[in-house]
């Protein structure tokens, strides 16, 4: 049996999302994650991300099945996609997996192999068992792997905080975590995302009595947004409103389908009359009404934000509304909340948003917990994961100032291939990844170079010319069509034409018949051509698309 293994990061290393790690000993190889991540603001028309798998379809005859650590996408969103190119058994707990199969029936069509685990089960795959073991996090039924291979022990925690009062009174296992340090842990791969914030994070309990003062205070209808699998947050949210004689009413698809999923799976405790539908709101008065909405990202198509333009079919923001925004902004969508909370302002509601105001804290592990997590498993060897790159760098520091060697600390990123036997760690090279944008029904199937072209429409429009010309003589055979879109107003439309016709009929008068028949050269060149016409008149940078066509 061999005595080394072999950790690929497919994703999620250097970045937030996407999480995908391959752990391979021997002939076998296990997937841990399967996440997308959402597109960044220059990604225009891209409605997500996932990892490039061609690696692990390459060797899907090795793979033996895919561990879910918890039920956010940027762990499970991708699955869909992986299974229809490698459909292996995929292991997760009961929650994890209910979440999971809602996005399998959205984007996945034929069997598939959902094997539901609990916390403390061992599941032997080839030479590995891999147990689940309980964490805390912002969304229930966590856990982290505690993989046993024939090289040693390797602990990946997945996303986690040490929570001492969870909501629902599941503590992280710290007896098995610190029983598997005890007898010697080769490597321990930890969540970094919040490994530059000192201190600790605090308890989730903590937002349910600051959601209780806000309820208490409130006299007109109450509008809670947070993150769709939030389901802890989601309960305290019910717990309030039903304390102080509150219906609640859940908009938004997504966050339809976790509380549904959470609810029948037991999950997400719901006093008896409770919960009423949207058609149902008029006949309360609004002091009794709690509304649960998706938007806590400022997400354009959401409940909220449609809401706040007084769009949404069903609810309008009016004076006296309070509008609390439980969930902090993911990095990048700064922008878009504070439009969303600009406009309820400007509907005339008065809205929650700051940090101070204690109605969110996070899911991640702050450096003292991360501290703690080191202390109790004692690896010897160390790999901060999930994390952009400066939080990896910082979660290095963190263990080496607890005690791990620093030839001992990797750090990383997509596509690195670490290799670990009982005596030694290092980094042996990298594989070929790259982002694969799905768009619309389309996967993998545009690149950078389409969103460049996006983006040149979005700053500076676009100019379409078709010219039909004489193959014998180069005459045109009928005028040049000149169309422009996002480029000037209606009326310079015209003007705007007119120069890109006479440029047009300038340059292909210069050209010989025999340069004429080069169809892809003259349109690439006449493009330059009106492109600096363009750049020389107006400033300008439009996307030229020429289609020239010789009879």
């Amino acid at each position: 049996m061999t005595r080394e293994i072999r950790l690929v990061a497919l994703g999620g290393l250097g970045e937030i999302g996407k999480n995908l790690m391959l752990l391979e000993s021997g002939p076998d190889i296990i997937a841990i994650d399967c996440g997308l991540a959402f597109p960044k603001d220059e990604m225009l028309g891209v409605d997500f991300v996932i990892p490039d798998i061609s690696y692990l379809v390459e060797r899907k005859d090795r793979v033996r099945g895919i561990f879910l650590t918890h039920g956010h996408e940027d762990h499970v969103g991708a699955l869909p996609f992986v299974l229809k190119e490698v459909n292996v058994p995929v292991y997760g707990t009961k929650l994890t997996l209910g979440l999971a199969r809602r996005k399998m029936d959205e984007n996945f069509e034929g069997p598939f192999d959902f094997r539901v685990v609990a916390p403390r089960d061992v599941v032997e795959v080839g030479s590995l068992q891999v147990e689940f073991v309980r964490m805390t996090h912002s969304v229930s039924d966590s856990a982290g792997l505690i993989i046993h291979t024939p090289c040693g022990t390797v602990v990946f925690t997945g996303d986690f905080k040490l929570d001492q009062t969870p909501v629902d009174g599941e503590v992280p296992d710290y007896h098995r975590l610190a029983e598997v340090g005890e007898r010697g842990l080769l490597a321990l791969l930890s969540d970094s995302t919040h490994a530059d914030r000192p201190g600790y994070t605090p308890s989730e309990r903590v937002v349910g009595e600051n959601l209780s003062r806000v309820f208490y205070r409130a006299r007109g209808r109450i509008i809670v947004t947070t993150f769709a699998s939030n389901v802890p947050r989601i309960q305290q949210v019910i717990d309030a409103a039903y304390k102080y004689g509150r219906k609640v009413c859940v908009i938004g698809r997504s966050m339809e389908n976790v509380v549904d999923v959470a609810i029948d799976m037991g999950f997400l405790r719901v006093p008896l009359g409770t919960l009423i539908d949207v058609r149902d709101i008029r006949n309360y008065p609004q002091s009794k009404i709690v509304i649960l909405s998706t938007g806590s990202q400022g997400e354009p198509l959401s409940a909220l934000s449609r809401m706040s333009v007084g769009e949404h079919r069903h609810i309008k923001i009016v004076e006296g509304d309070l509008v609390v925004m439980a969930a902090s902004p993911v990095p990048g969508n700064e922008t878009t909340v504070s439009r969303v909370v600009d406009n309820l302002f400007r509907q005339g509601a008065e809205v929650i948003y700051t940090p101070e105001s204690g109605v969110h804290v996070s899911g991640h592990a702050s450096q003292e917990e991360l501290k703690i997590m080191l202390n109790l498993t004692r690896p010897k060897f160390f790999i901060p994961v999930h994390g952009e790159y400066r939080h990896l760098v910082i979660h290095a520091q963190l263990a080496m100032a607890t005690g791990v060697p620093p030839s001992n600390v990797l750090v990383g990123e997509n596509g690195t291939v670490f290799r670990l036997t009982p005596d030694h760690a290092e980094i042996t090279g990298t594989i070929h990844t790259r982002d694969i944008f799905v768009d619309g029904y389309g996967v993998g199937d545009i690149g950078h170079p389409i969103l460049r072209e996006r983006q040149s429409l979005g700053e500076a429009g676009a100019v379409f010319l078709s010219c039909v010309l004489s193959k014998d003589t180069g005459e045109f055979i009928t005028p040049p069509e000149v169309k422009s879109a996002g480029l000037t107003g209606t009326k310079h439309q015209e003007a705007v034409a007119s120069e890109v016709i006479n440029v047009t009929r300038a340059y292909l008068s210069t050209l010989s018949r025999e340069e004429l028949q080069d169809k892809e050269y003259v349109e690439d060149e006449l493009a330059a051509v009106i492109r600096r016409l363009f750049r020389n008149e107006l400033g300008r940078k439009p996307l030229v698309m020429c289609n020239l066509t010789l009879i």
